[in-house]
């Protein structure tokens, strides 16, 4: 096997650890890295196939599954890079330093990239989608925000001792457009707000050492998680809401009809591309939007499809009225500013005088 170019493999020999990768976009985000040359660190509680019995909601997979998707594809790309799997519980913070010593050992102290994506409340708001937050026990916080924003902030704290020393690095921590505009409930939504707040605070610090720091919001990704959920789903109404282009069944619909549907291995390019990127820093404490991105650097997903980003007119329109969705592409790719989305969609940070 004959060495890949440093075009091919544009982050060949740089450590980068993503956490939560047994399946979704963990995976994806593993796969483009070890695509582009990386040695990647990847995360997950189960080990083996046999290990992750099917959960409740019909959904598995285990590190051994993405070793092998990451093996068959840097055969193939010859880009040189590898995969390492460490069984690690994110709840456990004995386990995730266990994990920091392992990494630091292995690689003399190396850290190029560390994504914070691992994430354990996707089966709790299952549970609990459509209901309002006070008919809920407070144990949703904690299993949207447990293993998700605080062990994000943990692993970017071991990540930042490795990487300052060498002044140099990348922390992305994957959030959501659920931080701009209610999706799935004040625990969630309020999490990955913080999530977004915890990439521009970092970067304030992180930069004058080199290290950039980023919140990166995918689209509708494609998961395991997303196609089992929706492939019957009616979302019915609650009585006293009326159909609206925002309301369950509009969303569902649209998920339900896999429009402007993006793959996890997207996320995985997007993230690959950026972090080869010489003017990454410019990007540091601000949200990337993944199609955004995608387009910005010529980036197709699979079957050489651009999803749009979801504030396009491209996107809004066939939403709002869904008969559109097969005369997509005669709208305009137009982005609504973001001081326009601001206005309805994130009221609560606005200051009233007096």
């Amino acid at each position: 096997m004959t060495s890949a170019s440093t075009s091919q493999a544009p982050l060949r020999n740089q450590v980068a650890l993503v956490t939560g990768a047994t399946r979704g976009i963990g995976k994806g985000i593993a796969i483009g890295l070890a695509e582009a040359g990386a040695i990647v660190y990847i995360t997950g509680r189960s080990v083996k196939p046999a290990d992750a019995p099917l959960s409740t909601d019909g959904v598995s997979g285990s590190l051994q599954e993405t070793q092998e998707a990451i093996a068959q594809i840097v055969q193939s790309s010859q880009s040189g890079g590898q995969c390492l799997a460490v069984a690690t519980d994110h709840s456990d913070d004995e386990q995730v330093r266990s994990l920091f010593e392992r990494i630091a050992s292995d690689q003399d102290h190396r850290l190029d990239i560390l994504v914070n994506n691992v994430y354990a409340g996707v089966s709790k708001l299952r549970a609990t989608y459509q209901t309002r937050f006070w008919e809920n026990d407070v144990d949703l916080w904690d299993a949207c925000n447990h293993v998700g924003l605080r062990s994000h902030y943990l692993a970017s704290i071991y990540a930042a001792r490795m990487m300052v020393p060498r002044q140099r690095g990348l922390i992305c921590t994957i959030s959501s457009w659920g931080s701009l505009s209610p999706i799935f409930g004040v625990a969630y939504g309020t999490g990955k707000a913080a999530c977004d707040r915890l990439s521009f605070e970092m970067a304030q610090e992180l930069q004058p050492h080199g290290i950039t720091a980023l919140s990166l919001w995918p689209g509708i990704v494609g998961t395991e998680h997303i196609t089992q959920a929706f492939a019957t789903s009616q979302a019915p109404a609650k009585p006293d809401s009326a159909p609206t282009p925002t309301s369950p069944q509009s969303k569902a619909g649209m998920i339900r009809d896999q429009y402007n549907w993006e793959t996890p291995e997207l996320t995985g390019k997007v993230l690959a591309t950026l972090a080869a990127d010489p003017k990454l820093m410019q990007r540091s404490g601000k949200v990337n939007i993944v199609a955004e991105v995608a387009k910005t650097y010529g980036i197709l997903d699979q079957d050489g499809n651009q999803p749009v980003s979801l504030r396009s007119l491209r996107f809004f329109l066939p939403y709002a009225i869904p008969s559109l969705q097969t005369h997509a592409n005669w709208i305009p790719d137009w982005r609504i500013p973001w001081w326009f989305l601001l206005l309805t969609s994130l009221a609560s940070p606005k200051a009233i005088s007096g």
